[in-house]
């Protein structure tokens, strides 16, 4: 590799330090490297477009954490060029590089040492009646859940059109293999090896006794209807793209996930497994 894309949060590297050290250590090593930064507006906004990147790009690097990744491959979606993290936050499990070891990654990358591994990720369509308002990509999770409300949200879960079951909960997670470890975790979902082709459908906060997750196939078409509040009252809800992207959603409203037909490239360095990754992360959580 040779040709690099960077994106830094001004919010993790605030000094721009890391930024203008990966950029120097590209010009000593006669690899170009074009730096865009982002993420101090505070306005929800891209960080890039597909339109900023130019044709040649070998590699986008992400200075951030989990979230500028996750932000990164929504905006290069389709685009295919392969993404690696660098961790400037605290838990992450998507940026893979950690500060101290930058000039290593980074010859690793130079010397064209690594494997990519290809990532589902998530359509969700927002209908209604029967009219599509809002279509949005995700790399680990499309979350359906309450804005603002302390009141019990109720929801009716559909899987390829057929009726599965009626969840009265704080919220309900669709998440890709590489988001089990994100709030699915959190909600008490399983761990997926983040290569594996499924869908994780987990409730957030359920009011029944029967709380488990649901693993379904990759193909699968899972449908969120928002039911009646209580006294059928409309209710409202919010629906965000891996913790970012919003919209809110009223009674009668549908959102259709399945998986999307674009995927995200994850450069991986490391030679060691899934598991010991999982393990490190959860003896310093």
């Amino acid at each position: 590799m040779k040709h690099f894309f960077m994106i830094t949060n001004l919010q993790k590297d605030p000094s721009l330090e890391i930024t203008h050290y990966l950029e120097q250590y590209c010009k000593e090593h006669e690899a170009d490297c074009i730096v865009q930064v982002t993420g101090d507006t505070g306005i929800e906004e891209p960080y890039t477009r597909g339109s900023d990147i130019p044709p040649g790009i070998d590699c986008i690097i992400v200075l951030g954490g989990d979230g500028t990744l996750l932000q990164a491959a929504r905006d290069t979606q389709g685009l295919r060029i392969p993404l690696i993290g660098v961790n400037l936050g605290t838990l992450g499990y998507l940026a893979e590089i950690e500060q101290p070891n930058l000039e290593r990654a980074m010859q690793a990358l130079l010397m064209d040492e690594y494997e990519i591994e290809s990532r589902m990720m998530l359509e969700g369509r927002v209908i209604r009646a029967g009219e599509t308002l809002e279509t949005g990509q995700a790399l680990n999770d499309i979350i359906v859940a309450r804005c603002g409300s302390l009141r019990i949200m109720h929801f009716n879960i559909y899987v390829n059109g057929q009726f599965l079951k009626e969840y009265q909960a704080d919220g309900i997670i669709v998440a890709t293999p590489t988001g089990s470890t994100g709030y699915n975790m959190s909600a008490g979902g399983p761990i997926v090896e983040p290569k594996a082709k499924l869908l994780l459908l987990t409730p957030i906060c359920p009011h029944t006794f029967n709380n488990r997750s649901i693993i379904l196939a990759p193909e699968d078409v899972i449908t969120l209807e928002i039911g009646a509040g209580r006294a059928g009252q409309i209710q409202e809800i919010e629906v965000n793209y891996d913790g970012s992207h919003r919209v809110t959603l009223l009674t009668g409203d549908r959102i259709e996930i399945q998986q999307s037909t674009k995927q995200t490239d994850i450069i991986k360095l490391n030679k060691v497994s899934f598991l010991e990754v999982l393990h490190k992360k959860m003896s310093e959580s």
